[in-house]
Protein backbone atom coordinates (compact mmCIF):
# COMPACT_ATOMS: atom_id res chain seq x y z
CA UNK A 1 0.00 0.00 0.00
CA UNK A 2 1.39 3.33 -1.17
CA UNK A 3 0.97 6.18 0.82
CA UNK A 4 1.02 9.08 -1.96
CA UNK A 5 -2.93 9.69 -1.19
CA UNK A 6 -2.87 8.87 2.12
CA UNK A 7 -5.06 11.82 4.09
CA UNK A 8 -2.72 14.20 6.47
CA UNK A 9 -4.16 13.93 10.14
CA UNK A 10 -6.64 16.83 10.56
CA UNK A 11 -5.89 19.13 13.11
CA UNK A 12 -7.83 20.07 16.05
CA UNK A 13 -10.75 22.98 15.58
CA UNK A 14 -10.13 25.68 17.17
CA UNK A 15 -5.79 25.50 16.52
CA UNK A 16 -6.58 27.16 13.08
CA UNK A 17 -7.93 30.66 15.70
CA UNK A 18 -4.58 30.84 15.97
CA UNK A 19 -3.69 32.09 12.72
CA UNK A 20 -2.85 36.00 12.28
CA UNK A 21 -4.92 36.79 9.52
CA UNK A 22 -8.20 34.57 11.23
CA UNK A 23 -7.87 36.56 14.60
CA UNK A 24 -7.80 39.65 12.62
CA UNK A 25 -11.21 38.23 10.74
CA UNK A 26 -12.49 37.35 14.25
CA UNK A 27 -11.84 40.77 15.84
CA UNK A 28 -14.46 41.99 12.68
CA UNK A 29 -16.92 39.78 13.69
CA UNK A 30 -16.66 41.39 17.18
CA UNK A 31 -17.20 44.82 16.13
CA UNK A 32 -19.94 43.65 13.79
CA UNK A 33 -21.85 41.56 16.79
CA UNK A 34 -21.05 45.70 18.55
CA UNK A 35 -22.79 46.98 15.77
CA UNK A 36 -25.35 45.00 15.76
CA UNK A 37 -25.84 45.34 19.43
CA UNK A 38 -25.88 49.48 19.27
CA UNK A 39 -28.19 48.88 16.30
CA UNK A 40 -30.75 47.31 18.10
CA UNK A 41 -30.57 49.66 21.30
CA UNK A 42 -30.57 52.64 19.26
CA UNK A 43 -27.02 54.05 19.97
CA UNK A 44 -25.96 54.71 16.11
CA UNK A 45 -23.30 56.64 16.30
CA UNK A 46 -21.60 53.58 18.22
CA UNK A 47 -22.97 51.22 15.49
CA UNK A 48 -21.05 53.21 12.91
CA UNK A 49 -18.06 53.65 14.59
CA UNK A 50 -18.29 49.29 15.02
CA UNK A 51 -19.29 48.66 11.30
CA UNK A 52 -16.42 51.00 10.48
CA UNK A 53 -13.61 48.99 12.07
CA UNK A 54 -15.38 45.62 11.25
CA UNK A 55 -14.15 46.38 7.01
CA UNK A 56 -11.06 47.64 8.61
CA UNK A 57 -10.05 43.90 10.22
CA UNK A 58 -11.25 42.84 6.91
CA UNK A 59 -8.85 44.42 4.71
CA UNK A 60 -6.63 44.36 6.59
CA UNK A 61 -6.40 39.79 7.31
CA UNK A 62 -5.94 40.23 3.86
CA UNK A 63 -3.19 42.06 3.63
CA UNK A 64 -1.54 40.54 6.97
CA UNK A 65 -2.19 36.74 4.85
CA UNK A 66 -0.20 38.06 2.03
CA UNK A 67 3.05 39.19 3.98
CA UNK A 68 2.83 35.88 6.44
CA UNK A 69 5.28 32.75 5.48
CA UNK A 70 4.70 29.33 6.40
CA UNK A 71 0.55 29.17 6.20
CA UNK A 72 -0.23 26.25 5.02
CA UNK A 73 -2.84 25.16 2.45
CA UNK A 74 -5.38 24.25 5.01
CA UNK A 75 -5.03 27.90 6.45
CA UNK A 76 -5.76 29.54 3.35
CA UNK A 77 -8.96 27.25 2.55
CA UNK A 78 -10.00 27.72 6.05
CA UNK A 79 -9.37 31.86 6.22
CA UNK A 80 -11.38 31.91 3.36
CA UNK A 81 -14.33 30.19 4.45
CA UNK A 82 -14.05 32.14 7.40
CA UNK A 83 -13.83 35.25 5.50
CA UNK A 84 -17.19 34.19 3.96
CA UNK A 85 -19.25 33.70 6.56
CA UNK A 86 -18.40 36.59 8.55
CA UNK A 87 -18.63 38.79 5.18
CA UNK A 88 -22.41 37.56 5.48
CA UNK A 89 -22.87 38.62 8.53
CA UNK A 90 -20.90 42.28 8.47
CA UNK A 91 -21.99 43.13 5.29
CA UNK A 92 -25.37 41.17 4.54
CA UNK A 93 -26.95 41.14 7.93
CA UNK A 94 -25.62 44.11 9.75
CA UNK A 95 -26.82 46.83 7.09
CA UNK A 96 -30.26 45.18 7.08
CA UNK A 97 -30.31 45.58 10.58
CA UNK A 98 -29.44 49.35 9.99
CA UNK A 99 -32.38 49.73 7.93
CA UNK A 100 -35.06 47.73 10.23
CA UNK A 101 -34.06 49.20 13.39
CA UNK A 102 -33.77 53.05 11.84
CA UNK A 103 -37.19 52.49 10.74
CA UNK A 104 -38.19 51.34 14.12
CA UNK A 105 -38.58 47.80 12.40
CA UNK A 106 -41.93 48.86 10.35
CA UNK A 107 -42.75 45.60 9.09
CA UNK A 108 -42.80 48.22 5.50
CA UNK A 109 -39.32 47.50 5.45
CA UNK A 110 -38.81 44.37 5.46
CA UNK A 111 -38.54 43.82 2.07
CA UNK A 112 -35.86 45.87 1.79
CA UNK A 113 -33.86 44.17 4.42
CA UNK A 114 -35.03 40.85 2.19
CA UNK A 115 -33.75 42.23 -1.14
CA UNK A 116 -30.74 43.67 0.48
CA UNK A 117 -29.92 40.07 2.34
CA UNK A 118 -30.77 38.10 -0.89
CA UNK A 119 -28.71 40.48 -2.93
CA UNK A 120 -25.68 40.10 -0.50
CA UNK A 121 -25.65 36.13 -0.16
CA UNK A 122 -25.97 35.93 -4.18
CA UNK A 123 -23.23 38.21 -4.64
CA UNK A 124 -20.79 36.85 -1.87
CA UNK A 125 -21.44 32.53 -3.40
CA UNK A 126 -21.00 34.18 -7.22
CA UNK A 127 -17.53 35.65 -5.65
CA UNK A 128 -16.74 32.08 -3.75
CA UNK A 129 -17.95 30.26 -6.75
CA UNK A 130 -15.95 32.07 -9.56
CA UNK A 131 -13.23 34.73 -8.24
CA UNK A 132 -12.53 37.58 -10.05
CA UNK A 133 -12.74 38.39 -13.35
CA UNK A 134 -10.12 37.48 -16.35
CA UNK A 135 -8.83 41.22 -16.00
CA UNK A 136 -8.72 40.69 -11.97
CA UNK A 137 -11.65 42.55 -11.18
CA UNK A 138 -15.12 42.08 -9.30
CA UNK A 139 -17.74 41.01 -10.90
CA UNK A 140 -20.32 43.42 -9.27
CA UNK A 141 -19.62 46.11 -6.40
CA UNK A 142 -17.56 44.12 -3.91
CA UNK A 143 -20.38 43.65 -0.92
CA UNK A 144 -17.55 45.76 1.69
CA UNK A 145 -17.98 49.09 0.03
CA UNK A 146 -21.75 48.70 1.01
CA UNK A 147 -20.61 49.23 4.77
CA UNK A 148 -18.17 52.23 3.92
CA UNK A 149 -20.69 54.01 2.16
CA UNK A 150 -23.37 53.95 4.68
CA UNK A 151 -21.58 54.48 7.34
CA UNK A 152 -20.59 57.81 5.01
CA UNK A 153 -24.52 58.24 4.51
CA UNK A 154 -25.39 58.07 8.28
CA UNK A 155 -23.64 61.24 8.69
CA UNK A 156 -25.92 63.45 6.99
CA UNK A 157 -29.35 61.68 9.32
CA UNK A 158 -29.20 64.93 11.43
CA UNK A 159 -30.65 66.80 8.72
CA UNK A 160 -33.58 64.91 7.82
CA UNK A 161 -36.87 63.71 9.82
CA UNK A 162 -35.97 60.22 11.02
CA UNK A 163 -38.87 58.82 8.73
CA UNK A 164 -37.27 60.87 5.62
CA UNK A 165 -34.14 59.52 6.56
CA UNK A 166 -35.27 56.10 6.57
CA UNK A 167 -36.06 55.91 3.19
CA UNK A 168 -33.11 57.81 2.15
CA UNK A 169 -31.24 54.86 3.60
CA UNK A 170 -33.99 52.16 2.51
CA UNK A 171 -33.32 53.82 -1.21
CA UNK A 172 -29.72 53.31 -0.89
CA UNK A 173 -29.55 49.74 0.56
CA UNK A 174 -31.37 49.38 -2.30
CA UNK A 175 -29.04 51.12 -5.19
CA UNK A 176 -26.01 49.18 -2.92
CA UNK A 177 -27.65 45.72 -3.71
CA UNK A 178 -28.36 46.00 -7.17
CA UNK A 179 -25.01 47.16 -7.56
CA UNK A 180 -23.31 44.22 -5.16
CA UNK A 181 -25.38 41.85 -8.44
CA UNK A 182 -24.71 44.14 -11.87
CA UNK A 183 -22.17 43.27 -14.62
CA UNK A 184 -19.82 46.34 -13.58
CA UNK A 185 -16.55 45.89 -13.01
CA UNK A 186 -14.80 47.34 -10.35
CA UNK A 187 -11.08 46.55 -8.56
CA UNK A 188 -9.99 44.73 -5.24
CA UNK A 189 -9.47 47.91 -3.66
CA UNK A 190 -8.81 45.95 -0.26
CA UNK A 191 -5.44 44.39 -1.76
CA UNK A 192 -3.22 47.32 -2.14
CA UNK A 193 -1.53 48.58 0.80
CA UNK A 194 -2.15 52.20 -0.07
CA UNK A 195 -6.36 51.82 -0.01
CA UNK A 196 -5.78 49.68 3.19
CA UNK A 197 -4.26 52.83 4.62
CA UNK A 198 -6.56 55.19 2.88
CA UNK A 199 -9.17 53.21 4.79
CA UNK A 200 -7.39 53.31 7.95
CA UNK A 201 -7.65 56.82 7.59
CA UNK A 202 -11.00 56.83 7.08
CA UNK A 203 -11.95 54.54 9.84
CA UNK A 204 -9.88 57.24 12.02
CA UNK A 205 -11.85 59.77 10.92
CA UNK A 206 -15.24 58.08 11.46
CA UNK A 207 -14.43 56.94 14.76
CA UNK A 208 -13.61 60.52 15.69
CA UNK A 209 -16.71 61.76 14.08
CA UNK A 210 -19.24 59.10 15.80
CA UNK A 211 -17.09 59.05 18.82
CA UNK A 212 -17.86 63.08 19.37
CA UNK A 213 -21.08 62.67 19.62
CA UNK A 214 -21.38 59.92 21.91
CA UNK A 215 -20.20 62.42 24.79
Amino acid sequence: MTTENAISPQRPILSYIKDLPNICSLAGLGCTLLAIYFLITGLYAAAMIGMIWAVAFDWADGLIARKMTGRTGDDRKFGGQLDLLIDIVSYGVTPAVLILSYANFSPAFLPVAFIMLVFGVTRLSYFSTFGLSDDAKYTGLAIDNNSILLVFIFMFAGLFDQMVFSIILAAAGLCLAGLNVSQIKTPKLSGNPINVALLAAYTLAVSIFYGSTLF
